[in-house]
């Protein structure tokens, strides 16, 4: 099976937060070197500001939130659907035409 590219912005592997426990502490903002977030000042809360800045398999963020308020999409739920991605991808590789 040849090689298949799946855009990033159809992955979808980010972070959701639940802004009810959320403490407020930032620390996923100071934690996260890939900018997916920022500070809402309105709600006192961080918000996925960049999702697809996320790299597909990290959830360490999720890890180091005190009070448990980042989720990810189960791993088992992330991992069928990332197949389904790569087999459309690949059936639009095979059903474009060859250049001469």
């Amino acid at each position: 099976m040849a090689n298949v590219k799946v855009p990033r912005e159809k992955i979808p592997w980010y972070p959701a937060i639940d802004a009810e426990r959320c403490i407020h502490d930032r620390e996923c903002i100071e934690f996260c070197k890939n900018n997916v977030f920022d500070w809402d000042d309105a709600l006192g809360v961080p918000v996925v500001a960049r999702p697809y800045n996320c790299v597909v398999g990290c959830d360490a963020c999720a890890k180091i939130c005190p009070s448990e308020a980042i989720s990810f999409p189960p791993m088992e739920e992330f991992k069928a659907t990332l197949r389904r991605l790569i087999a459309e991808a690949q059936q639009e590789k095979t059903a474009a035409p060859t250049g001469a």
